[in-house]
C-alpha cells in the first residue's frame, strides 16, 4: 500500500462514519459551522504548559504513526511509517533527530498504526509495533503485532521480529491503538470509528496459531493511539482532536475516566505516549516536518515522585481538542464528511 492511498484511505474511512452515522441513525449528516475565534486570552490559556518537545524533520519520516519513549535509554523516541514501506523503527535523539534505524528482518509493513514497549517472554525489554490498520473496516481475516528485542546499544542493526498474529472475538475491524500494561505485559488494542471499543489479548501471546482478542470495554470514538503510563496507574487514548485518561482497574484494563486532555491542533494526529517518567504526554502527527507536542498530565493523573524518579532511572471537553481560531477544525470536518459520501458510494457501486 503505498503513502498516497493509505492517506486518503484513512480520510475515506473516517469521513464515511461521519456519513454513516447519520445514515444508520436516522438524523441527517450535520456539518459544524465554523467555530467563533477565540480571544488571545482564552487561547494562551488553553495552551499553557504544552510546547514543542521536538520535531521531526528527517524526510525518511513522512507518517509518523507511532510513538514510544524509552525507558532503557533516557531521551531516546521510537516512531515508524504508517504503511508501504520498509519495516523499520526509527529511534529519535532529544532534538528529534534520528539515532538509529532499527530493522525488523521478517516483518511486514503492510499498515502499521501504532507501538508500545513491553517486555519478551525472559522479561527483557522488547518494542511491539502493530500492523493493525484496516482501511476497509473487516478485509484483513487477522492482523498482526510484531516484537523484536529493544537493543542494549542505539545504533542501526537488523533485528529478527516475533509475529504473533490476532484476531477479534467478535469480526474483523480497523484500528490504530495498540497498549501493553508495563505490569502484565498484556496486549490492549482499541478500535476506530463510533463505536470504538478496548480489546484484550490472553496473558502471554503466542507465535503458533491465532491469539484471541476480546472486547472488555469501551474506548473513544476515532481513537488514533493510545498508551499506558510507565508505572501502569493510568492510559491514554487520543482521537484527532484530543485525548482522554484512564485509570487502570486491579484487573489490569482501562477503567474510569479521569477525564480529557485538549491537544494542540495537529494536521493529522495519530500518535501519543507518556514521557519515560509519566509526567508528560507526547503527541505527533503524520506528515513531513511535523512537531511532537509535550504535554503535562494532569495533576489527579501524574505519578508518585517514587514511581516517576523509578522510570527515569530505567471543564472537560478536551476531547474535542483546541478550537483553531481560523475555523480549520470545522474544515477538517467538512473534508471528512464529504470524504465520507464520495468513500461510501464508491464502497456501494464495489459491492
Amino acid at each position: 500500500m503505498s503513502q498516497g492511498p493509505s492517506r486518503r484511505g484513512r480520510a475515506a474511512r473516517a469521513g464515511a462514519a461521519v456519513a454513516l452515522l447519520g445514515t444508520t441513525s436516522g438524523l441527517p449528516l450535520v456539518v459544524p459551522a465554523a467555530p467563533a475565534a477565540a480571544s488571545p486570552a482564552a487561547a494562551s490559556a488553553a495552551a499553557r504548559g504544552t510546547d514543542v518537545a521536538f520535531k521531526i524533520t528527517d524526510r525518511r519520516i513522512s507518517e509518523s504513526s507511532g510513538l514510544a519513549a524509552s525507558v532503557r535509554h533516557p531521551g531516546v523516541v521510537y516512531t515508524h511509517n504508517d504503511s508501504g514501506g520498509v519495516a523499520q523503527i526509527f529511534a529519535l535523539g532529544p532534538g528529534g533527530a534520528v539515532r538509529a534505524v532499527l530493522t525488523l528482518a521478517g516483518a511486514g509493513a503492510r499498515d502499521w498504526e501504532g507501538m508500545a514497549l513491553g517486555k519478551d517472554d525472559q522479561g527483557r525489554p522488547a518494542i511491539y509495533v502493530a500492523d493493525i490498520g484496516d482501511n476497509l473496516g473487516g478485509a484483513w481475516p487477522y492482523v498482526t503485532v510484531y516484537r523484536i528485542p529493544e537493543p542494549a546499544q542505539i545504533r542501526t542493526q537488523t533485528l529478527r521480529a516475533t509475529a504473533f498474529r490476532l484476531k477479534y472475538a467478535d469480526g474483523p475491524r480497523n484500528a490504530e491503538t495498540v497498549m501493553i500494561n508495563p505490569r502484565t505485559n498484556r496486549l490492549y488494542i482499541a478500535s476506530k470509528l463510533f463505536n470504538g471499543a478496548v480489546y484484550e489479548g490472553p496473558p502471554r501471546l503466542r507465535t503458533g496459531g491465532f491469539n484471541t482478542m476480546r472486547k472488555v470495554g469501551s474506548a473513544s470514538a476515532m481513537a488514533t493511539d493510545g498508551a499506558y503510563a510507565p508505572d501502569g496507574s493510568t492510559c491514554v487514548i487520543r482521537t484527532y482532536f484530543g485525548a482522554r485518561l484512564y485509570a487502570v482497574g486491579a484487573d489490569g484494563r482501562p477503567g474510569k475516566s479521569l477525564g480529557s486532555v485538549s491537544l494542540p491542533f495537529q494536521s493529522q494526529g495519530e500518535s501519543i505516549t507518556y514521557t519515560a517518567d509519566g509526567r508528560f504526554l507526547l503527541a505527533g502527527s503524520e506528515g513531513l516536518n511535523q512537531p511532537v507536542y509535550r504535554i503535562p498530565v494532569p495533576g489527579k493523573a501524574k505519578p508518585s515522585q517514587s514511581a516517576s524518579s523509578s522510570a527515569a532511572k530505567g471543564q472537560d471537553d478536551g476531547d474535542q481538542g483546541h478550537r483553531d481560531a481560523n475555523g480549520t477544525r470545522a474544515g477538517l470536518f467538512l473534508a471528512l464528511a464529504i470524504a465520507g459520501v464520495v468513500g461510501f458510494g464508491l464502497v456501494r457501486r464495489r459491492r
